[in-house]
């Protein structure tokens, strides 16, 4: 081997072992990049850093806090009593708090922006907002379309989406899109010093008692994260 040659090979010996290890750096660092499934990391490492993509779902987080927070408080992001106020009701009565109207206002603008970031940098199919019905016993899940989804609802037959999920983002593996490799929801806080922490089913639902990661993971089998403007993407569990 010559001297040029085996120059060359040193430089890609020694690009191969940095990439390595800012590869290993990453997955310490990021609880997000450790759930990715090693195939589609190492799909994402041909183009992108891993940890792009955590960080580009937190700045879409980020925005869609401000932009919401912006349209009622101007620059400032709204206190514990404001969050607490309830501004209408639903069609069947009941109360919706100004934290629940922010909260669904965020939630449009953080997926409109989620899905800019998963065409660009996510390597494989995803789904957003699909609504999934899942036998616990028989560990079976079934996806309900849209359209279907829509119908019940507008026929008032809301008692059928009981015991159904619907979370924000599920990033698959491959085709397969039953399972999930990574499955992720936005939660924004009112006030925003609250902790981001899954839902608890309450005691009219088949999954009483649990949280919403319990049943996501259960249900699709990748890990379940929590993104929110002011901690980033965590596990959101006690």
């Amino acid at each position: 081997m010559d001297t040029e040659t085996a120059a060359k090979a040193r430089h890609a010996a020694y690009v191969a072992e940095q990439a390595s290890a800012r590869a290993a750096t990453q997955a310490m660092a990021s609880p997000l990049v450790r759930a990715i499934p090693p195939a589609v990391l190492a799909l994402m490492q041909q183009d992108h850093d891993a940890d792009e993509l955590e960080k580009q779902l937190v700045a879409c987080a980020v925005q869609a806090e401000q932009l919401g927070n912006a349209r009622y408080f101007e620059n400032r992001p709204p206190t514990r009593q404001e969050c607490a106020e309830v501004v209408e009701q639903d069609r069947c009565g009941k109360p919706v708090t100004r934290a629940m109207q922010l909260g669904r206002q965020k939630h449009v603008l953080a997926l409109q922006c989620a899905e800019e970031v998963l065409k660009e940098l996510w390597p494989a199919p995803f789904s957003i907002e699909q609504r999934y019905r899942f036998y616990p016993n028989a560990r079976v899940v079934e996806t309900i379309s849209p359209r279907e989804e829509a119908r019940l609802i507008a026929d008032g037959c809301t008692e059928e989406l009981r015991g159904t999920i619907k979370p924000d983002l599920v990033l698959h593996g491959d085709r397969n899109l039953l399972q999930s490799a990574l499955t992720l929801d936005f939660k924004f806080p009112c006030p925003d010093t609250n902790r981001p922490q899954w839902t608890e089913y309450g005691s009219n639902s088949p999954y009483a008692d649990q949280s919403q990661w319990t049943i996501y993971e259960k249900a699709l089998g990748g890990q379940a994260l929590l993104i929110s403007p002011r901690t980033g993407v965590t596990k959101g569990r006690p």
